[in-house]
């Protein structure tokens, strides 16, 4: 019997596949995914939302993308997002190549609701040119009509005959891109289909309850069929779907991978944005030297690591305390609010120092303490690189543009 603290279980093998930077299956870690819930068109809120998030230990995000709306929001919120996303597609597969066009990692489809086989395959092929992977999203709620009667309802069986009919329209257009789950609100359906699935076919699993509810019993349900099926080696990557804040989510399924010993525990939380056309700064080199900085000191702040003024604080208003960096200067916040501007170069060592403090005196006390005029100049470099950038530095127009062609297509 392995000693306390080890794994009691084999993990299943699987394939592997990428959303975006994050390994989903084969020897990688299981990963934490939620999904928000403003509006994807609200890009500001959803940015917000998308970094609490990660903050609280999401590796992935999902977003709808319902309408045309959507998807132009998904193009503006891409390149912000500290984290891949995920488009949801329902009912529309144009939707499906929008978001593509958005340039988002991953799509969900659900085959209860796209069932032509032509749009099935379009999507596929498209997303195949673009190297993206898709989820196939069986869900027992919108399972489609003739398997449930075939096989009496929303049965295991059911669940696992509707992912391996849309593996079957993907393997028609040579798409292996896939992983799958078969998310039932019932406890013990879940855990069949799941099981069953995993000896039909070795592609990465994604589990989850679905329409588990609020807490407690929410996350009872979740951590249930989800904790069971882990303990056995099955799954790749978790959702916990509860009717609460997302960020609920991402923190119960980081703490349930934590407790089965599937994901190490850490004391320092360091989200950094993913560079983009704004970026004043080499963000990976400074998210580095933060991280090598603050790790050993055991501090248990969220830090974030932001390439530039203009969104940084705002986007990263959740964390303690961050960085956001701008025409040499490194400016940083606490919960958002600029308190201190200095050289670039000593940035990280003031960051350090801050952290220091919050540990000690707590954010009430940085907060209060806030150099006079740091916020108004960083108000003011923010400004400026608007002056000289613009407002569309990351070109989303052009996107826009392009998601607007597709989605105004005529329907087939």
């Amino acid at each position: 019997m392995p000693s306390v603290g080890s794994r009691v279980y084999a993990r299943r093998e699987t394939r592997q596949i990428h959303v975006g930077a994050v390994a989903v299956g084969g020897d990688a870690p299981v990963s934490v995914q939620s999904m928000t819930t403003t509006k994807t068109a609200d890009v500001e809120g959803t940015l917000a939302q998308i970094y609490a998030l990660a903050g609280a230990g999401a590796d992935i995000v999902r977003c709808t993308c319902n309408e045309e709306a959507a998807a132009e929001g998904l193009a503006q919120i891409v390149p912000r997002s500290p984290v891949p996303i995920v488009a949801d597609i329902h009912f529309q597969y144009r939707l499906a190549l929008a978001a593509m066009e958005a340039g988002v990692q991953a799509l969900r489809l659900n085959p209860g609701n796209i069932r032509k086989p032509d749009q099935i395959k379009t999507v596929a092929r498209e997303a195949k040119d673009r190297g993206l992977p898709i989820r196939i999203g069986v869900n027992g709620g919108s399972l489609d009509p003739d398997i449930a009667e075939r096989h009496g309802g929303a049965t295991p069986e059911a669940l696992v005959a509707s992912a391996e009919r849309e593996l079957a329209h993907f393997a028609e257009v040579d798409f292996d891109d896939v992983k799958i789950s078969v998310k039932a609100s019932n406890v013990p359906v879940m855990i069949e289909a799941y099981r069953l699935l995993s000896e039909t076919v070795d592609h990465p699993l994604h589990l989850g309850v679905t329409e588990a509810g609020p807490p407690p019993a929410g996350l009872v349900k979740s951590t249930a069929g989800i904790g069971t099926l882990l303990s056995e080696g099955i799954g790749d990557t978790i959702r916990y779907s509860l009717t609460a804040d997302p960020v609920e989510e991402a923190r119960a399924g980081r703490q349930l991978l934590e407790a089965l010993g599937l994901r190490e525990r850490k004391g320092l939380d360091l989200i950094a944005c993913p560079s983009c056309g704004r970026a004043e700064v080499d963000v990976i080199r400074v998210a580095k030297e933060a991280q090598d900085a603050l790790e050993d000191r055991k501090i248990p702040l969220q830090v974030a690591v932001m390439g530039c003024v203009v969104n940084g604080p705002g986007e990263a208003r959740g964390a303690d305390l961050g960085i956001a960096a701008g025409r040499g200067k490194g400016h940083l916040f606490v919960k958002g609010e600029v308190v201190k501007v200095v050289p670039e170069a000593e940035m990280v060592e003031t960051l350090v120092t801050l952290a220091e403090r919050i540990t000690k005196d707590g954010i009430e006390a940085v907060l209060a303490s806030a150099d006079e005029g740091a916020q108004a100049e960083a108000e003011a470099t923010r400004e400026e690189l608007l002056q000289i950038q613009g407002t569309d530095a990351n070109r989303d127009a052009e996107k826009i543009e392009r998601i607007r062609e597709v989605a105004e297509q005529p329907r087939g």
